[in-house]
């Protein structure tokens, strides 16, 4: 770190201690108990780092404006639904009550209903307000309850009020966006079966005078919603869904809206997400949004939500807690005792393929493994000398591939003699680091739904070297939080939870052989670069899911400084695998990754926001690189 940065670093932190309030002292003292000294310096610096983009100019600048608005109000759908806004209120602010039911009437598109089930009867300002907007505004509804019910009780009799085609949720202290009714209606003309749909959301302050900590989110992913409930805000569902499902639970109370969420995606046709930010959380000190370790019994909910979801799924897995609340690990065991075969490539480096094979044989706790070692061209005495020493283990074959370095070929001239169930392609620079890591990726692989699975891998400094890969980055391919310290976790602790993605680098990755030879193994035109994005999205085409597991973490031995491709033959090579995929891979390219958000930069690999047009930042989007945003991100397998 060079002078400036460190001048540049102290300011920072002055600002922070500037804002500190005695109740974020107190709060901070809570987070310092729950995490323990080194895990809680380890999440303050990630909470204070400076925003590469400042989100609350670029919340400004991203909102629509009156003119657009305007526009809205007076266009007209073909497919018009009735939308019934649900909330639950009870003991609401008067400000905030109104603000909220603000934030409906202001809606650009007109079909709606605004559902209040009020448990608060004897709240005189309450009723005054309610009626008053009752009378203005026929769309408005609201019923007073006898008695407070608890949230999920309160909400199924808001429930039962609509009368709309689909039901939306919304807290009683929250907002939505003028335009989040219009945008959701505009993606259901294209999604005729979308049976739930969701959004992106932000943070408001109490004062609605900051937005801030954005949440945009992927796709639907299943094991992220596993791992945490990402949807959240705001969700809506078709009403025979929710009549399928059944309302909320109460006891699920704390953690109402997981429970319901997982049974109402488990019975859709299609969930949809729309990227865009409808959705405004608004942080108070007695929100469960800013003082997560308040609500314990909130966060066992959420884990038995995730348990009573896998059980109705026939699905056998372990949940527990995180040391961040709200956020969850789901361990999947190993069913039987399938074969895996290990393939590795290796050209002479001897040193590096011994420590690669030591630390697999001596650091592995799942032993049902061979191991296929495919030499290629390799010259120097002494690994030869090793491969003898290799062969005397029975596990143990050596393939001998005499054609030209094809990275692809070589693989799948292994995986033609596999005998293993599964093919865990793995580089020769691999070194183990847990002896777990073989039986957590084969128990996630297993899963019917599954095609691959990918490691977390950390450069020997204990930095961060693939934590899944994300199609489009840096024009074609890039890891993500490359370089990051490895003991972070990242935007909402990405680096660090089971997710799905579009794909994972092969340089530790597990696959079903039938999968594999399914998807047609890897492609031979692609000989050094992108074939695993490839074989992956392949893998995605035909309906398997792609997963990214942090609880296999090894430690990938690659040269950070490694040599550029700055050949004429490396060069012409490269372009010519970068136009492949750009060919084979045009929608996903041109559309964005769906697990990742087009809000998000293609820059950047830690989850930075994108700069708007017009919009000038130190380092912005026309930066981007023709394959790749960092040395060690594209999938280059020319060292092997």
């Amino acid at each position: 770190m060079n002078k400036q940065q460190s001048t540049g670093g102290k300011i920072q932190w002055l600002r922070v201690l500037k804002k500190l309030s005695p109740y974020t002292v107190q709060k901070g003292f809570r987070y310092l108990k729950h995490y323990g000294p080194k895990e809680f310096w380890i999440r303050l610096h990630e909470r204070f780092e400076p925003e590469e983009v400042p989100y609350a100019p670029w919340y400004q600048a991203y909102a629509p404006d009156e003119a657009t608005l305007d526009r809205q109000r007076t266009h007209r759908f073909k497919y018009e639904p009735l939308i019934s806004i649900i909330v639950p209120a009870y003991q609401t602010p008067t400000e905030f009550l109104k603000q909220m039911i603000d934030s409906v009437t202001g809606q650009t598109y007109g079909v709606w209903e605004l559902c209040i089930a009020n448990a608060s009867p004897d709240n005189e300002e309450m009723q005054r307000i309610l009626a008053e907007y009752a009378a203005r505004d026929e769309r408005v509804r609201f019923c007073n309850l006898k008695e407070n019910l608890g949230i999920a009780e309160n909400t199924n009799k808001a429930f039962a009020m609509a009368k709309g085609e689909f039901l939306g949720l919304l807290d009683h202290d929250d907002l939505l966006a003028p335009n989040a009714l219009y945008e959701i209606v505009q993606t259901l003309q294209t999604h005729p079966e979308a049976d739930a749909v969701y959004t992106d959301e932000d943070k408001v302050t109490t004062e609605l005078d900051e937005h801030f900590q954005p949440h945009l989110k992927p796709d639907f992913n299943l094991d992220l919603l596993r791992s945490n409930n990402y949807i959240c805000h705001f969700f809506m569902v078709r009403r025979s869904v929710v009549e399928q499902a059944g309302g909320f639970r109460r006891e699920f109370d704390g953690a109402q809206d997981y429970d319901f969420i997982f049974r109402c995606t488990e019975a859709a046709r299609e969930v949809v997400h729309v990227p865009e930010i409808l959705y405004h959380w608004r942080t108070h000190k007695a929100s469960t949004a800013d003082n997560p370790a308040s609500k314990m019994y909130a966060f066992e909910a959420g884990k038995r939500a995730i348990e009573e979801h896998l059980k109705r799924t026939g699905v056998r897995g372990v949940v527990s807690h995180t040391p961040d609340l709200g956020f969850y690990r789901v361990q999947y065991p190993v069913q039987g005792q399938p074969l895996v075969s290990v393939i590795i490539p290796n050209k002479d480096e001897k040193e590096t393929l011994q420590t690669c094979m030591e630390s697999l044989k001596s650091n592995t706790d799942y032993q049902n493994f061979e191991i296929i070692i495919v030499e290629n061209n390799s010259t120097t005495e002494e690994i030869f000398q090793y491969y003898k020493e290799l062969s005397r283990d029975p596990r143990i074959r050596l393939l001998r591939w005499t054609k030209a370095f094809n990275y692809s070929a070589i693989n799948n001239f292994g995986a033609s003699h596999a005998r293993g169930e599964y093919l865990l392609f793995l580089n020769n620079d691999i070194k183990t680091i847990q002896p777990s890591w073989m039986e957590e990726m084969l128990g996630v692989c297993q899963r019917p739904e599954v095609g691959a699975v990918g490691a977390k891998l950390i450069y020997p400094d204990h930095t961060i070297q693939h934590a899944g890969c994300v199609v489009g980055m840096g024009g074609i391919a890039g890891h993500m939080f490359v370089d990051m310290p490895a003991d972070r976790t990242g935007y909402l602790h990405k680096a660090s939870l089971l997710q799905d993605m579009s794909a994972v680098t092969a340089a530790c990755m597990m696959m079903k052989k039938k999968v594999f030879e399914k998807a047609g193994g890897f492609t031979e035109e692609l000989a050094v670069a992108f074939n695993d994005v490839d074989l992956c999205l392949k893998v995605r085409k035909e309906d398997f899911l792609i997963v990214y597991d942090p609880y296999a973490e090894l430690y990938h031995m690659e040269s950070k400084t490694r040599g550029a491709e700055d050949s004429e033959e490396k060069v012409r090579r490269f372009q010519t695998e970068i136009e492949y995929m750009r060919c084979h891979w045009l929608d996903i390219l041109k559309n964005g990754d769906p697990y990742y958000n087009k809000n998000l930069s293609l820059t950047k690999w830690n989850y930075s926001l994108k700069p708007l047009p017009g919009m000038s930042w130190k380092d912005d989007e026309k930066k981007k690189e023709a394959g790749g945003n960092h040395a060690g991100n594209i999938s280059d397998h020319s060292q092997l």
